[in-house]
């Protein structure tokens, strides 16, 4: 099993164990309007969504969304990891964290362990990033990381523009 570490956090596999965390997460008022509602209402919905996702992409792709903790404890606080969507030409870097834990920088401890990953051990060049139009917080993050804006993107046909990113190795 992956795990991640820097100076405050832990960054670790999703399981089956981490269903309630992320149901709570991915109902969180912020990620439905950032991200999306991914349908998530309850434990089994969860626990499918870790299933046929970040577990799925693990063993396709290697990577996939990482649970992020706190070390001293492992209380989770949200996910980081690079995922493989069949909609982008490269694998993207994703991120969320519960609002209690936002300005704390833990947004890019997690995404830059998660990038030095990608890079030194998984060998990835461009990694791309994806991000609603007004979701600032997370643009800064991503200038932060070396990440440069290259376009406005539709990831299907009836799908909100998205601002694409790209990190170049």
């Amino acid at each position: 099993m992956l795990t991640i570490e820097t100076g405050r956090l832990l960054l670790t596999q999703l399981a089956g164990r981490d269903a309630e965390f992320i149901r709570g997460l991915l109902n969180e008022p912020s990620f439905i309007r950032n991200i999306g509602d991914r349908g998530v209402r309850t434990a089994e919905d969860a626990l499918r969504y870790i299933t046929d996702g970040p577990v799925a992409s693990y063993a396709r792709h290697g990577f996939g969304l990482l649970r992020v903790g706190l070390r001293d404890d492992d209380t989770p606080i949200g996910i980081c990891g690079v995922l493989k969507r069949d909609t982008l030409p490269e694998p993207d870097l994703g991120f969320s964290l519960l609002p209690a834990y936002w300005s704390n920088g833990y947004a890019h401890e997690a995404a830059s362990a998660v990038m030095c990953h990608a890079r030194e051990v998984l060998g990835l060049g461009r990694v791309l990033a994806i991000v609603s139009p007004d979701n600032e917080p997370s643009i800064r993050l991503l200038g932060k990381l070396g990440f440069r804006f290259e376009q406005m993107i539709r990831l299907g046909d009836d799908a909100c523009e998205l601002r694409l990113f790209a990190s170049l190795p």
